[in-house]
């Protein structure tokens, strides 16, 4: 056990709640506080992806207990179903050996885990909103507006689990020799409904992750538990073929006529969906320093937010309290030390699975559909299954492996080089599974 310390959480979202209980583990006091109301007592639909669980997760929640808990309200999936435009599904399974990730409504997610919390002793704040915070001596200053009367709770030390937009951040921004950068893709996503057959059965195979591929634009869709699937339609914001040219029922309806024919039966509420929920942003916003001497500290989308095409942003944040947990063991009260170090270990994993998840859309949208890709893909499986010592891919490395983030990267683009000589091999589409190719490979890899 750590000496005891009163800490707060600023935002209750699943990294902020997942953090209270660990710390509420090590014997501190921990209040949590958002500007949202109890989002138990609230409707949450209409602006969310589906999350994705993965071993880094599950890893976290594991080691507190709660993995049967949390995987009890997820659906396990296999693979990709990749729509092509026609009424030809092609299956792409994730790993060897039957390796899962889980898919698990956001909303259901974050309302299990304020309740888990409350159990664990973690005390919460709703429509709470924090404005600033003197890093010096841990104090948050809440009101009830920006300009308006702020009142202060001193803390011995405040963590930043507030989101992309972080209100702990923008006070560090101000620092010298803090450095940040935002970026915007010009691509958009928007929340759409399958909804679940009359007896309560998935309209789709619920064990697939759904794509339709279409170059710069896709859906996708991922199962619930109640036999409905979330879809997310991502876009550019402007230009051919994004929101802005979807202005009309017409044009809509026109549109997934020509784009997603096979998704008419399915998608019956698609023009009240569409009209009706909000356009998203896609946002990577990258920072350092994560922490404040032993004070203030970021963690999760606060001070990594990525965007969503690998399914990490929530299994990164997890991960950054596994690693916190190791200082905590590590270090013991020395919090200066401990917050320097998780920082320092955290940051070029954060900028690689950044990378990772920007290429991944281009991967998603565009090359799933492509045959050179397809084939790739398939070589890449055929090897590792024949010498799973030598080959491990990508997506298996940054989903079914705890290998740091940035070593995963590196080696992927290794087997990228070499995977871009294999392909360009004559006839590699007639002798993609014979031993000259493999043995090509083993060379290559020396």
């Amino acid at each position: 056990m750590q000496t005891p310390k009163k800490i707060a959480i600023v935002g209750s979202g699943l990294v902020g709640t997942l953090l209270g209980i660990y710390l509420k583990r090590r014997g501190h006091t921990v209040h949590i506080f958002d500007r949202s109301p109890d989002i138990r007592k609230i409707n949450f639909s209409g602006r969310s992806i589906n999350l994705v669980l993965s071993d880094r997760g599950i890893k976290t929640l594991k080691n507190v207990g709660l993995e049967d808990e949390i995987l009890g309200i997820g659906i396990p999936v296999e693979k990709r179903a990749i729509h092509t435009g026609t009424d030809r599904v092609t299956n792409q399974f994730y790993g060897l050996d039957g390796e899962v990730i889980y898919s698990i409504s956001r909303g259901l997610l974050n309302k299990k885990m304020v309740d888990l919390a409350e159990q664990a002793g973690v005390e919460f704040f709703f429509e709470s909103k924090i404005w600033d915070v003197t890093l010096t001596d841990a104090t948050l200053h809440m009101g009830e507006e920006e300009r308006g009367e702020w009142t202060e709770l001193k803390y011995d030390l405040v963590f930043g689990a507030d989101g992309a937009f972080s209100r702990i951040r923008h006070r560090m921004q101000r620092q010298s020799m803090f450095n940040y950068s935002q970026e915007f893709l010009n691509i958009g996503y928007k929340e759409l409904n399958i909804p679940a057959n009359s007896d309560g059965s998935h309209k789709l195979d619920e064990k697939s992750l759904h794509i339709w591929p279409r170059g710069n634009f896709m859906l996708m869709a991922l199962a619930n538990l109640d036999g409905s699937f979330t879809c997310t339609l991502f876009m550019p914001h402007d230009g051919e073929n994004s929101f802005e040219s979807l202005k009309t029922k017409e044009q809509l309806v026109d549109f997934f006529a020509q784009h997603f024919p096979d998704t008419k039966e399915v998608i019956p509420n698609l023009v009240e969906d569409f009209f009706k929920n909000p356009t998203s942003y896609l946002v990577t916003m990258k920072c350092f320093p994560w922490t404040y001497s032993d004070k203030v500290a970021l963690i999760g989308d606060a001070c990594h937010a990525i965007v969503p095409f690998y399914g990490h942003g929530m299994n990164a944040g997890f991960e950054d309290i596994t690693v916190l947990e190791e200082m905590m063991e590590k270090y013991g009260d020395d919090w200066a030390n401990l917050l320097n170090e998780y920082e320092n270990s955290r940051k070029p994993n954060a900028d690689a699975i950044a990378e990772l998840s920007y290429r991944n859309f281009m991967e998603m949208s565009a090359k799933t559909a492509d045959k050179r890709f397809l084939l790739q893909k398939k070589i890449e499986k055929w090897f590792s299954e024949k010498h799973p010592d030598k080959w491990i891919p990508l997506y298996s490395r940054v989903t079914f492996s705890h290998q740091p983030y940035s070593e995963a990267l590196a080696e992927g683009d290794k087997q990228n080089k070499i995977m871009e000589e294999i392909l360009n091999m004559e006839s590699i589409e007639e002798i993609w599974d014979t031993e000259v190719v493999e043995h090509r490979i083993l060379e290559l890899l020396k």
